[in-house]
């Protein structure tokens, strides 16, 4: 049999599994696909009103006539946000905080979970057990505020980084994770001498780059998009720690109330009816850089939100 016809035989019968692979397609599976259309739908159709709001006219969106497309396209509402140097010096402190943050949570959450990862480790189970139970119950906000003003983490940086850097949840993860590694990995680098840093920097970190990823972006979105912490430790009088999250929470209060009090004939219109177009506009400035992370950990993401899937 000549070349050619090996490969019009082999093409024949690519094309012969294709087709037996698309008449197996069911009812169900168009079902499935127009699920996933419609949750793609009912995920990015918000961000596409809340943009077309910070574009339109106040009066527009206060009449309902603003849907995916802006009405009475203008850009005051940025130009206010990016002419305001809190907003600006927010944003870069609240960059600065999740970085902080992502850094000293990934280090405990690898540290953690390595000894864990250990069969042989003595008293394992009963730490684990013992991490389990902080998450079923919890001391409360007042025990928690008591014990950071004793503390002097009060009006601190740092209470916006260290009572929430470490995730039991994130921990059993990366913990699994490591459980599937090989353990002849671990045993051939004992025996040329290498000792647990080695082995968790030369062997574990590199096998471990997709749950790595997932559990950065984790701890990153849950800092970014935090605010409660700032909302109960610092006080107004320290306004330098309020991260960009905690702002737009400030904001949104404010400006309800002065469109609350001009309905009621009580005070101006505040920013000339641009109340609601500054608050759609503060929140594509607070969300969107955080979006625009996911982009780049995309394939590592969905790599390690599989983790528990069979394997072949």
């Amino acid at each position: 049999m000549t070349f050619l016809a090996r490969r019009a035989k082999r093409k024949a019968e690519q094309d012969g599994s294709l087709s037996r692979a698309r008449s197996k397609i069911t009812f169900a599976d168009y079902l499935l696909a127009l699920f996933f259309i419609l949750m793609i739908a009912f995920t990015f159709l918000p961000m596409v009103n809340m943009l077309a709001r910070s574009l339109s006219d106040g009066n527009a969106i206060a009449r309902m006539q603003v849907g995916l497309i802006p009405v009475g396209f203008h850009l005051d509402a940025y130009r206010l946000i990016f002419n305001d140097a809190q907003y600006i010096r927010s944003l870069f402190f609240t960059v600065q905080l999740t970085v902080v943050f992502l850094i000293i949570s990934m280090t405990l959450t690898i540290f953690t979970a390595f000894p864990l990862s250990y069969d042989n480790l003595k008293g394992s189970r009963i730490f684990v057990m013992i991490m389990l139970i902080t998450i079923y119950f919890h001391v409360g906000i007042i025990p928690n505020f008591i014990l950071y003003s004793h503390l002097g983490l009060i009006n601190n940086f740092w209470v916006l980084v260290l009572p929430n850097a470490l995730s039991v949840f994130n921990v059993i993860i990366m913990r699994s994770f490591f459980f599937g590694i090989p353990v002849s990995l671990r045993e051939a680098a004992e025996v040329e001498g290498a000792n647990p840093l080695q082995i968790l920097a030369k062997i574990y970190l590199p096998l471990s780059t997709p749950v790595l990823a997932t559990l950065s972006l984790f701890y990153a979105v849950g800092r970014w998009n935090g605010f409660t912490d700032a909302l109960i430790f610092i006080q107004p009088s320290h306004r330098h720690l309020y991260p960009i999250q905690m702002l737009l929470y400030e904001l949104i209060n404010n400006l309800t109330n002065i469109e609350a009090a001009a309905a009621e004939g009580v005070g101006g219109m505040g920013f000339g009816g641009l109340t609601q177009s500054l608050i759609a506009a503060s929140v594509m400035f607070a969300t969107v850089p955080i979006l625009m992370v996911y982009p780049w950990l995309q394939r590592y993401f969905i790599s390690g939100a599989t983790l528990g899937a069979v394997k072949e």
